[in-house]
């Protein structure tokens, strides 16, 4: 697996990043970790909110043992993790607390990578950069990035760390895939002039992108994530998404898939692994056999035809002001 610069700065990160929100015992999650460190991953993703910090306890015994140079770790600081009024958000306080108890649950004595999971609305920006830059000096974090945040939010963020002299965001974690492609309109290229580096999160879209899904269904197949976000929150996934401009992308994926040998997961991964501004996506597998078709994505390329065929069909008209400045 080939190893990518992290936007400007001089880390190293495998061309694939491994998500482990879905991890849930340690006889999977270790296997899916050993078969993609096998395959070159370096890169592996988490957060404290993920199973209530099961995900980095679950990564954090796999660590023992290993040569922990050797991978970027990387988690989150956001989500409530108990009761209290100060047990959530991006407060000094809370984020202080949260990367104590990361660093515990992982067994390691410094985070590589540090994201801020969501933007928060309660918090002066100001209160969390400072926090984050403490916690660079200490060692603690070698690195701060972000997640779900705005091009305004993104550029507020850097441009305000520069200006104080504490340690800038490195990257940027967005929803990114062929069917949600909001992320070019400003955030890829901002992030581009910015030097921070992007990883996708969801490319494969849920498993849309996967094969699972056919034209004729009328809800998503039984043991899916779609049908169980459905089942326990009521999530209208199926419904958003059984449009004619989905299955456009789907029927577009197959067809490049059957050329290649590949598997309609690979295909839509390769395409986001090529895409301009992208270091690493963020594969999410909840088994052995996902991870292992999931790695299949690395090693190979799209044809300029395939690729360009992929983005044709998954382009959508571009809303005010994009259209008119595209025009323009």
């Amino acid at each position: 697996m080939k190893q990518r610069k992290l936007g400007r700065t001089g880390l190293r990160v495998s061309e694939l990043c491994l998500g482990t929100m879905s991890f849930a015992d340690d006889t999977d999650g270790h296997a899916i970790l050993d078969a993609f460190t096998e395959a070159g991953g370096t890169f592996i993703d988490t957060a404290d909110m993920y199973d209530r910090g099961g995900s980095e306890e679950i990564l954090g015994r796999w660590l023992r043992g290993r040569r922990r140079d050797d991978l970027v770790i990387a988690t989150k600081v956001w989500g409530t993790m108990g009761d209290g009024p100060n047990d959530g958000g991006l407060s000094r306080k809370h984020i202080i607390s949260a990367v104590e108890a990361s660093l515990r649950r992982l067994g390691t004595d410094h985070i590589d990578l540090y994201q801020t999971h969501v933007w928060d609305s309660g918090t002066p920006i100001e209160e969390a950069l400072s926090a984050l830059d403490v916690l660079v000096r200490s060692g603690k974090v070698r690195y701060p990035g972000t997640s779900n945040v705005t091009a305004a939010q993104l550029q507020r963020s850097v441009d305000l760390a520069r200006q104080q002299g504490w340690e800038p965001y490195a990257s940027l974690q967005p929803l990114y895939n062929l069917l949600r492609r909001e992320t070019e309109w400003e955030l890829l290229p901002l992030s581009a002039e910015l030097g921070v580096g992007v990883i996708p999160y969801r490319p494969l879209e849920g498993g849309w992108l996967t094969g699972k899904y056919q034209r004729g269904m009328e809800s998503a197949p039984a043991g899916t994530r779609e049908a169980y976000f459905e089942q326990r929150s009521g999530d209208q996934g199926w419904r958003r998404h059984d449009t004619e401009e989905t299955w456009q992308v789907l029927d577009a994926v197959r067809e490049v898939a059957a050329e290649t040998g590949r598997s309609m997961s690979q295909v839509a991964l390769r395409w986001l692994v090529e895409r301009p501004g992208v270091t690493a996506p963020i594969i999410g597998p909840r088994t052995l056999e996902q991870a292992v078709d999931n790695l299949g994505a690395v090693g190979w390329e799209l044809t300029a035809d395939q690729s360009a065929r992929l983005t044709e069909a998954s382009d959508r008209p571009l809303p005010y002001p994009y259209d008119l400045l595209a025009q323009l």
